[in-house]
């Protein structure tokens, strides 16, 4: 099992009510938030093309792509910190919350400085792997020359988000990510378009936009704590802790690295099928990205939640959490996969204007809807183990619906074609769900005895 801090007995008192309220109070904004992020790259895709030139377009592409990996790999920053600030919550240990956040923001700012330092090769590994053309390759070099300035800013974020989250102040999380992403929509518009600055105008607004929220997350989370409930600077280099926030980091990035190489595989797997099954396939993830909203919201509900019971060591509240966003995630993504179901065709057409694109994504349709429901359980359980900092068993269920998914891929879409790659995936989302479901009662039952 994963390292757990140690839980006192005196927090077993401290009980709290799970309601479906209390769940969507944290899920709705968080929902919210996670819907304003794709807005920028619309935005952005948007002020570049005004260019009317292709390779700017193609630049900003591949340095989103590396900052997707790069980044994504660091969710850790703001799931640890999530779930041990959730635990220490439940425990109503104000001081260590706030131990956990100078650690895990010193990290974050480390790590940052490092990308910086290594931005040069990073962008260099990613354009060797892609092979763009020069005019590309030039653009690309632009972009993420300027936007890797935002790393320390950008991962403080992911700590300052944890942090929020962890204290299931989802509407402050909201909030923050509205500055971001709101900053960032205006100040790319401004450098991009007005100023005319292009691709670099793009840059350096995701750069302005970073810091600003950075600076804000830490002037109100800081302006709030309590020097009663300081523990000193010689606590944030406790060397147990450090282990154990190492370790779960590790777990986290493991599997967030396993996710990545998953959905890497399908569009690789999708692309040798040709150019039109590779366009419909994009077209039908979308619905599956349209579920991960609200589902990673509830997810998020779930890692709050569930931490904060453990950290209290009050049973009843962890499993109503998990009974009530198991069945809210499977209640929305029924509504949800007959929505695709019945208006997936018009979506489609809206999406793509190409006869073929269309016809072929209207044969894949019914997978492509079923992947919300395949992947309630993947999601919730995500966040319930994330809360109940059982990295541990979260990564060793992801490399090994993994290993199922490459097996799949290579046994079955052979036989099967693209509708073999879409089973696949769901088997996929599927089996990581039900997985980690079949491991809560043993770990449930041997941390709520302590």
């Amino acid at each position: 099992m994963s390292p757990n801090p140690p839980i006192s007995n005196v927090s077993a008192a401290r009980s709290f009510e799970v309601t479906s309220r209390s769940v969507l109070a944290i899920a709705l904004p968080m929902t919210l938030a996670f819907m304003t992020t794709p807005l920028i790259g619309l935005t952005d895709t948007a002020i570049v093309g005004q260019s009317g030139e292709a390779a700017p377009l193609g630049g900003l592409a591949i340095g989103a792509i590396i900052f997707d990996f790069v980044f994504v790999s660091c969710n850790f920053l703001r799931a640890a910190t999530t779930g041990l600030v959730a635990q220490s919550a439940g425990r109503g240990d104000v001081g260590e919350e706030q131990t956990i956040f100078w650690r895990a923001l010193i990290l974050a700012l480390g790590i940052g400085i490092i990308f910086v330092l290594l931005a040069q090769w990073i962008t260099g590994a990613g354009l060797a792997f892609m092979e763009p053309s020069a005019d590309v390759r030039a653009a690309a070099e632009t972009y993420t020359a300027i936007r890797f300035l935002s790393a320390p800013a950008a991962l403080a974020n992911y700590t300052i988000l944890g942090f929020v989250l962890g204290r299931g102040e989802a509407r402050l999380g909201l909030g923050l990510q509205v500055v971001i992403n709101g900053a960032n929509i205006a100040l790319s518009l401004y450098l991009g378009v007005v100023l005319g600055w292009g691709i670099a105008g793009v840059a350096w607004g995701t750069v302005a936009a970073e810091c600003i929220g950075a600076v804000c997350g830490f002037a109100i989370i800081v302006g709030r704590f309590s020097r009663q409930s300081r523990q000193g600077w010689l606590s944030l280099f406790d060397r147990k802790a450090l282990v154990a926030l190492m370790a779960l980091n590790r777990d986290i990035m493991i599997r967030s690295l396993s996710l990545l190489t998953a959905f890497a595989l399908f569009t690789r797997t999708g692309a040798q099928f040709g150019p039109v099954t590779l366009a419909a396939n994009a077209v039908l993830l979308n619905f599956f990205m349209i579920a991960g909203f609200y589902l990673d919201g509830l997810a998020t509900a779930s890692e709050q939640i569930v931490g904060r019971s453990i950290g209290a060591l009050h049973r009843p509240a962890f499993d109503k959490a998990i009974r009530l966003t198991v069945m809210w995630g499977f209640a929305l993504s029924g509504i949800a996969a007959a929505f695709f179901l019945l208006a997936g065709p018009a979506l489609i057409d809206i999406v793509t204007t190409a006869p073929e694109v269309r016809e072929a994504a209207r044969i894949y349709l019914p997978w492509a809807a079923l992947t919300g429901l395949a992947g309630v359980l993947a999601f919730q359980m995500d966040g319930v183990f994330i809360g109940a900092t059982w990295s541990r068993d979260m990564r060793n269920m992801m490399v090994l619906s993994l290993i199922a998914f490459v097996a799949m891929v290579w046994f079955v879409v052979p036989m099967a074609g693209n509708h073999g790659l879409w089973a696949a995936f769901n088997l996929f989302l599927g089996l990581r769900g039900i997985s980690l479901y079949l491991l809560i009662p043993r770990r449930a039952l041997a941390t709520f005895r302590q």
